[in-house]
């Protein structure tokens, strides 16, 4: 098998590791808490980063009126078969072997990537803005706006006395490498095939004039 039938192939099987590795995680630090509190994201489940942390995490969450960490959201049904499909097109296309079905994959996965990310975007929004009327606990901004608590989409915030770090994990790490072997497939393919678009010499035998 070429080489790059071979990047193809095995890039799009590392998506696999997503069913079994955290793709994401948010973590809360804070004085009152000396070991950090969070949980990791796969993507088909919330777990909690060490036991109980989002039992924890819910209830600090109650009092200033924020809802509780579902248990599953519509995204955990979609996300497992866009995976498996992205797989079965990957290992396809490996087995073709078309440099522009290679580059192809990449791009979808580009796509699909950016709409997650768009999505974990607005469920973050909305987690930290609905907040209930009830809350026992009501802090404001400066200008006397109702508080946000959002955590970030990537990277580190102080919310509070908290600080809240939201960063990817090993899963998603794998996922980029699967997509950064796609794109090594796409230049080892033009590399194997470089000949291909030589002239060919005439009916004479004598090499084409270019």
């Amino acid at each position: 098998m070429k080489k790059s039938k071979l990047l193809m192939i095995v890039g799009a099987l590392l998506l696999l590791g997503l069913f079994f590795l955290p793709l994401w995680n948010i973590t809360l630090e804070a004085p009152q808490y000396p070991d950090a509190i969070g949980m990791d994201i796969y993507i088909d489940r919330f777990e909690d980063a060490n036991p109980n942390d989002i039992k924890n995490i819910n209830i600090m969450n109650h009092y200033v009126g924020m809802e509780d960490i579902p248990e599953t959201i519509p995204e955990f049904s979609i996300f497992p078969k866009v995976i498996l499909g992205m797989v079965a097109l990957g290992v396809v296309f490996g087995f073709i072997g078309s440099r522009k079905l290679y580059t192809t994959w990449f791009v979808i996965m580009i796509i699909l990537g950016s709409i997650g990310m768009y999505d974990f975007y607005q469920w973050e929004y909305d987690y930290g803005h609905n907040l209930k009327e009830t809350a026992a606990i009501k802090f404001t901004t400066p200008d006397g706006e109702p508080m946000a608590y959002q955590p970030p989409l990537i990277g580190s915030k102080m919310i509070l006395n908290f600080k809240a770090i939201s960063m990817p994990r090993i899963g998603a790490y794998m996922m980029f490498l699967g997509m950064g072997l796609s794109l090594a497939a796409s230049f080892q393919h033009k590399k194997e095939n470089g000949n291909d678009k030589a002239p060919k010499p005439d009916a004479a035998g004598r090499p084409a004039v270019v």
